[in-house]
């Protein structure tokens, strides 16, 4: 079996194409802007036809798209999360329509939910972020391709490798700067009161090779989460527990943004499991210290 994935130098990328390349019979190609990628190709400005043309050469039988992009510029974040997704389905409809595509969503395309309640994938879409509404656009592209498709609504991943671009991968940046310069002084973080559902990134691995073998028809669109909310603070505390940091988080409770706009998110994963067979294998504690293990590298001065 022949798998292309778009994007495997990014975070969930990485782990993807790690996960799939172990599969017995797999032939992995990886595409995108890295020189090392077996494809040099970029969604964000390339065509139709010459991504068709590529693809023809490449004959893969699935497709996982992780390209994406979670901040900068409005333009930069429509060519990455709207148009690319877009082109690459016009781009396999003409020259591999019978492949199945997987592509990354994210749950910040729901928006506000209920407190207390679990979102299940047919509730409404209300992203309240420029990220969430293109994220958003991207799935409905997929979805209405008419392509064998299936778009994963990933919700907050974490674990090791995670980027500095989200609270995971920062505060671990933080965690290892303090620690060095001063294992007991304060970091100063946002609002840490909202609930999020915090999957494993390698459980976001897992999910994407089930979707992928499996042999029958599949949903357009699957929850890939925890299903459990806990409070951003919990995750931030369980670093510091892993990390030794002797000092103390002070958050900053007036500051606004998604946090206060959505201030709880919990994942109805319950379809996810009926069509794969899926089920979460990582704790928050285990994602949290994995995560130090692998970003962490300082150890907090006795």
């Amino acid at each position: 079996m022949r798998i292309l994935v778009l994007g495997s130098t990014g975070y969930l990328g990485g782990h993807i194409a790690e996960r799939l390349r172990a599969l017995p019979g797999v032939r992995l190609l990886t595409g995108g802007r890295s020189p090392d990628d077996d494809i040099r190709v970029d969604l964000a400005t390339t065509s139709p036809r010459v991504l068709a043309a590529v693809l023809e050469q490449a004959a893969p039988d699935a497709v996982v798209n992780c390209a994406g992009a979670v901040g900068g510029s409005v333009l930069s974040l429509t060519e990455i999360n709207a148009r690319g997704p877009a082109m690459l389905c016009e781009a396999l409809k003409a020259a591999a329509p019978t492949v199945r595509l997987i592509h990354l969503g994210s749950a910040a395309e729901y928006g506000p939910t209920i407190l207390g309640e679990s979102t299940p994938e047919d509730a409404p879409a209300g992203p309240v972020s420029l990220y969430g509404a293109t994220k958003l656009t991207g799935t409905l592209a997929v979805t209405g391709s008419g392509l064998d498709a299936v778009v994963l609504r990933v919700t907050n991943p974490v674990g090791p490798g995670a980027p500095t671009a989200g609270l995971p991968g920062r505060l671990t940046a933080e965690l290892r700067t303090a620690l060095h310069h001063d294992p007991h002084g304060t970091i100063h973080v946002g609002n840490l009161s909202a609930h999020r559902d915090f999957i494993d990134v390698r459980d976001v691995a897992t999910a994407t090779a089930l979707a992928l073998t499996n042999p029958g028809p599949l949903p357009p669109l699957l929850n890939i989460g925890s299903g459990h909310a806990v409070p951003v603070r919990d995750l931030a505390h369980g670093l510091i527990r892993a990390s030794g940091f002797r000092g103390r988080i002070e958050e900053t409770l007036g500051a606004v943004g998604r946090s206060v706009a959505v201030p709880w998110q919990r994942a109805d994963t319950s379809l996810a499991a009926q069509e794969l067979g899926w089920r979460t294998e990582h704790t928050l504690d285990a994602s949290v210290a994995a995560l130090w293990a692998a970003n962490g590298v300082v150890r907090a001065q006795r």
